[in-house]
């Protein structure tokens, strides 16, 4: 049992930073989250990162994406990659609110979210929930926007088995109608602004199927918001 006369620095051990080791610290260090999230000119509708002074790429004016908008926090690289596997495959879901806070950092995303009516996260399949024991993407919505996320309005309608060997058209097709807006409650998205919340983009294909089916209930607005992005698209 601690002294009562002992301060609690002295007894209970300091945090340590995940990726420099630098203690006392928060999980990730000021001097790490600076250093390792450069603000990047991504894209409006897809994320990507783009040179110049243009707002959306040339495949999203060529191809319009089911988005109003899309936010990516930062690159899909060292050492959010390593973070990220440890958040949803290591058992360390206190991670989702150190993602979350850096996520609503990002230039337009706190505008975003006030928007925003309901805060929806990428549902997981079942087989892959009942495996990780949580939906990290439901985690960080709760640590955006408790009040206003809704787990079980939007429904993974299949498996649709890994996407990490499928090129960028087999992705898509792969998720096509894999999401969708439970029927008895189709009349909570009519007419409303939506934003989707994961944690890594790669393709975008399962941010646009879950936007599509949102369209199709009939969602006034539908954006994205996610921790990481891939800086190359697949």
């Amino acid at each position: 049992m601690r002294a009562a006369w002992l301060p609690r620095w002295l007894t209970t051990p300091p945090s340590r930073c995940a990726v420099c080791g630098a203690w006392p610290a928060s999980a990730l260090c000021a001097g790490c989250a600076a250093g390792f999230a450069l603000p990047l000119h991504r894209c409006r509708l897809c994320a990507l990162p783009l040179t110049g002074a243009a707002e959306v790429c040339g495949a999203c004016l060529r191809e319009p994406p089911p988005l109003d908008a899309c936010f990516a926090a930062v690159s899909y690289a060292y050492p959010w990659s390593t973070l990220v596997a440890r958040f949803k495959f290591s058992g360390e879901p206190g991670w989702a609110e150190t993602f979350a806070g850096r996520m609503a950092l990002v230039p337009g995303a706190a505008q975003e979210l006030q928007r925003a009516d309901l805060v929806l996260p990428l549902p997981l399949a079942p087989r892959r929930l009942a495996e990780r024991g949580f939906n990290q993407a439901l985690l960080l919505a709760r640590s955006l926007a408790p009040a206003r996320t809704e787990p079980r309005l939007l429904l993974r309608l299949r498996e649709t088995g890994s996407q990490a060997t499928l090129d960028r058209k087999a992705r898509h097709l792969n998720m096509r109608h894999a999401f969708g807006v439970d029927p008895l409650r189709a009349a909570e998205v009519a007419g409303r602004a939506v934003l989707l919340v994961d944690d890594v983009m790669t393709s975008g294909a399962s941010l646009h199927s879950a936007a599509l089916a949102l369209r199709q209930a009939g969602a006034l607005r539908v954006s994205a918001l996610v921790l990481a992005r891939t800086d190359q698209p697949h």
